[in-house]
């Protein structure tokens, strides 16, 4: 069995497996390929972002679990679990992955709705008198 290598990327309430094998570049999410499950191009463009980073774009295939939340931040998980996967195939692809910023767990989460108030920030209509 080829060696696989395996991290965890997360973003809002998503949460990605992502495992790395040397292969010709597929890449499959919860059993469907990747145009399947993210439709738009966009989307896509953000799974291959530490490819295009490390110049390893169709040199490894990538299986990922995603659970939670929503596609987008599906996709932004599956990034940084991919890029977590290339750092421990080589290390040295750990420099132009911190530049790009693609190794930084983005933390902003949504903020809870409080009591009293529609939304979470939204007040009540102000009446003067």
């Amino acid at each position: 069995m080829p060696t696989q290598y395996n991290a965890i990327g997360r973003r809002k309430t998503s949460t990605a497996r992502v495992y790395l094998t040397a292969g010709d570049g597929d890449i499959t999410i919860n059993g469907r390929e990747a145009p399947d499950y993210f439709p738009q191009d966009a989307r896509r463009r953000t799974l291959l972002m530490p490819f295009d980073v490390t110049d390893t774009l169709g040199e490894y295939d990538v299986k990922v679990n995603a659970d939670g939340g929503g596609l987008t931040g599906q996709a932004e998980a599956t990034r940084l679990g991919i890029a977590r996967a290339l750092v421990k195939v080589d290390e040295e692809m750990k420099k132009p992955l911190r530049a790009a910023g693609f190794l930084t767990r983005d933390d902003r989460m949504v903020e809870r709705k409080k009591y009293g108030q529609p939304k979470a920030r939204k007040k009540g209509q102000f009446s003067k008198r």
